[in-house]
């Protein structure tokens, strides 16, 4: 809008119109867009390395001290086991719930509607951080059956936003010296820099994160974004690195080298034969059946939740996460208590693993309720173990027979029907290392009947745990490429490409048959109006005007009464408005389209107010400053029944011409409905006008009408035109 070019000159350097800003603003705003860049990548890998270290060290003291208690009771260890969790998912529970409701879940969704250009309140306010970042440590140290991973994409996400905004002005955290952004896509573009940022720090992923944002979360990409987001990654993997090298000499307690997901399977099958294509096809049928299973299960228990649960109040939210942590600690305790112990198996020399390993430490062969020393209880490797230390185990390469069918079986339903129940509570939850854990699962079961069939091909059981992994998560996130990537990476495995390709091929046409995305499924739920990527089929036999011939358009005329947008704001939820003016013939001629917000704003500030029903001279935009009409990113705006106005100044009139956008987008009527769904998915658009047809051409551009020349002097830039126009 016009209010978005002119500055007042009442305003600081950085409010002034990019017109009547020197030569050196564009270079310093692109180097503050990459310095932003470099902050959001040092700030979402701290937050990272903070999580990580507190549920590392969490967990470890609990198990510790359960494993050193259950040497003389294991009644009272399983007490004090049970005691524990509950503290760290109350703890979880309690902040969300009563201080920062937004940070429950994954978050995901509600950041992926928000670069889609949906605003969804509270997501990116500075309690939700904190909120997200305090209730990971306790959802996730709490043992529950979900993952911080998730979460700290939308940690990134947050931190993004605030640093945009300059801070938070509600808890007095704010600088006007780094309120420099105050362009929505500007914005959008930093959130977009936290979301691969949080990727990135989860799995050690670089490319990863990039290649998450560009294909989960964003539907507006654009080259130089581009390459901000893969040098914020690049910045997150260094401060992780430095900080895990740190960690290395013992200094962080519990937490190690194995602190982040990190799953090194090089020393596993190097090859693989055509004879496994067979099988590696059957983990990725598998993965799409549970996957679109699992997400169709959350689905329903999600809406229940919501429409019977979670309306009776906190305290019911509070009472459903502890019972859930109470049944996950019963499961994960007692299960592996009825299991009987097997006799440590012969391993090389030379491989670097211990049976039994010594209790209240990570690894394989844990010692668990055995009577006798060189014993092992399999369903407690992964039962009674933290989720990062069970998938190690589960993709630990040369450790054959650790597990039996029975107890992985076992582990497989009791899991996945605790990830169904847990997500969707009030609690921030990550759905990565949970999927990680039920595809590994059935994957190893499928490698161990690979071997028993093919004992003559070096087949390791640990490589269908990758791939089973690789496809539960393809076909209950659908998502491919990134996904893939970060899938390797984690891995340290380049040569078993193909085969996570395949898989997840395969995963995500099977589940692409059932159901959509889990995200896509939550938005949905959520009241998101998320575009797919393809519009659907019967929009191409409609045209534009199909699409809004049952909706009454509002307009307002270029002065308008006071009263009368009072009204017309009351009366309707529109975000957007026509703005008409009578023409010399007398017809009604749309002049622009003018926002909600900056009606809220000129009705709050009342200083544009006049008594005659006349146009109003120029200098009026000299009242404003361009923050005004600029709504933050953590914030609800303006509601019409926070302005208060008395019948004196109802009765004013207002110029809204000076406000408006003067060049909206526009589409004739009978433009086919597909290509208007494409313009609001690939530009990110909000409104558009639908005209009659129009009746004179004014003139015609092509690509070479786009190049610009310039001759040293950025006001004399030309057009080379190719179209044979008079010239002016």
């Amino acid at each position: 809008s016009r209010a978005s070019t002119t500055r007042s000159s009442r305003t600081t350097p950085t409010g002034r119109s990019r017109a009547q800003r020197s030569k050196f603003w564009v270079p310093y705003y692109i180097m503050l867009k990459w310095f932003f860049a470099l902050l959001i990548g040092v700030g979402t890998g701290l937050a990272a390395i903070f999580i990580n270290l507190a549920v590392e060290n969490f967990s470890g003291w609990k198990f510790t001290l359960t494993f050193a208690i259950i040497q003389h009771s294991y009644f009272v260890g399983f007490l004090v086991y049970i005691l524990l969790n509950l503290a760290l998912v109350f703890s979880s529970v309690y902040i969300v719930t009563q201080f920062a409701p937004a940070a429950a879940g994954s978050g995901i969704p509600e950041i992926k509607g928000y670069l889609n250009g949906v605003d969804t309140h509270g997501i990116l306010l500075f309690r939700t951080l904190v909120g997200k970042i305090f209730g990971s440590i306790g959802s996730v140290g709490g043992g529950l059956a979900l993952g911080k991973e998730g979460p700290l994409v939308h940690t990134g996400a947050c931190i993004a936003s605030l640093l945009g905004q300059g801070g938070s002005a509600k808890y007095h955290l704010n600088s006007r010296w780094v309120q420099i952004f105050e362009s929505d896509r500007d914005r959008r573009d930093l959130v977009t820099c936290g979301c691969a940022a949080g990727v990135a720090a989860a799995f050690r992923a670089p490319v990863g994160g990039v290649l998450f944002a560009l294909e989960e979360v964003t539907s507006w990409w654009r080259s130089h974004l581009m390459w901000r987001v893969f040098f914020t990654s690049a910045v997150v993997a260094v401060v992780v690195r430095s900080a895990m090298n740190w960690c290395d000499s013992g200094k962080c307690g519990h937490f190690g080298a194995g602190g982040f997901i990190i799953w090194d399977i090089s020393g596993g099958q190097e090859d693989y034969s055509y004879q496994e294509l067979l099988p590696v096809a059957i983990i990725g049928v598998i993965g799409g059946l549970l996957g679109a299973l699992f997400n169709q299960l959350t689905l329903y228990i999600t809406k229940w939740r919501r429409t019977y649960l979670h309306k009776k109040g906190k305290r019911v939210q509070i009472f459903e996460a502890c019972l859930i942590s109470l049944i996950t600690s019963t499961v994960s305790f007692v299960l592996p208590l009825l299991r009987k112990c097997s006799p440590c198996p012969e391993l090389e020399t030379n491989s670097g693993i211990q049976c039994p390993h010594p209790p209240g430490t990570d690894g394989n062969f844990v010692n668990f309720y055995c009577s006798k020393d060189n014993e092992y209880n399999d369903l407690a490797t992964i039962f009674f173990n933290s989720q990062d230390d069970a998938i190690r185990n589960l993709f630990s390469a040369k450790t054959f027979h650790e597990y039996s069918a029975q107890s992985l079986i076992t582990f497989l339903v009791m899991f996945y029907s605790l990830a169904v129940v847990t997500f969707g509570t009030a609690v921030p939850a990550g759905q990565f290392v949970p999927g990680i854990m039920i595809g590994s699962t059935y994957g190893r079961l499928v490698g161990m009947s690979v071997v028993k069939f093919y004992k003559k091909l070096n087949v390791d059981e640990g490589t269908y745990a990758l791939l089973g992994a690789a496809s539960f998560l393809g076909g209950s996130m659908r998502m491919t490429v990134s996904l893939c990537v970060i899938m390797v990476e984690i891995t340290n495995n380049l040569q078993l490409l193909p085969l996570i390709m395949l898989v997840l091929l395969i995963s995500k046409a099977v589940g692409d048959f059932f159901n959509e995305g889990l995200y896509e499924e939550q938005a949905r739920l959520k009241g998101i109006p998320l575009l797919d990527s393809r519009p659907k089929q019967v929009m191409r036999n409609m045209n534009a005007k199909d699409a809004c011939k049952n909706q009454k358009v509002v307009c307002l005329p270029r002065v308008s009464r006071v009263v009368d947008i009072v009204s017309v704001l009351q009366s309707n939820k529109h975000n957007g408005f026509p703005i008409v003016e009578r023409g010399q013939n007398g017809e009604s001629l749309v002049i622009g389209l003018i926002l909600r917000s900056h009606l809220l704003v000129l009705l709050q500030s009342k200083v544009d107010f006049q008594n005659t029903p006349f146009p109003c001279g120029p200098g009026i935009l000299n009242r404003h400053n361009f923050s005004d009409f600029v709504k933050p990113a953590s914030s609800k705006g303006k509601s019409i029944d926070d302005i208060h106005l008395t019948d004196e100044e109802l009765g004013l009139y207002l110029d809204l011409a000076p406000f408006l956008n003067p060049s909206p987008y526009i589409v004739p009527e009978d433009m086919s409905l597909a290509k208007v769904y494409n313009l609001f998915r690939q530009l990110g658009l909000r409104h558009i006008f639908v005209v009659p047809r129009p009746s004179r051409v004014v003139g015609l551009i092509t690509r070479k009408d786009l190049l610009l020349e310039e001759d040293g002097n950025t006001a004399t830039t030309e057009l080379q035109s190719t179209s044979s126009l008079p010239e002016r």
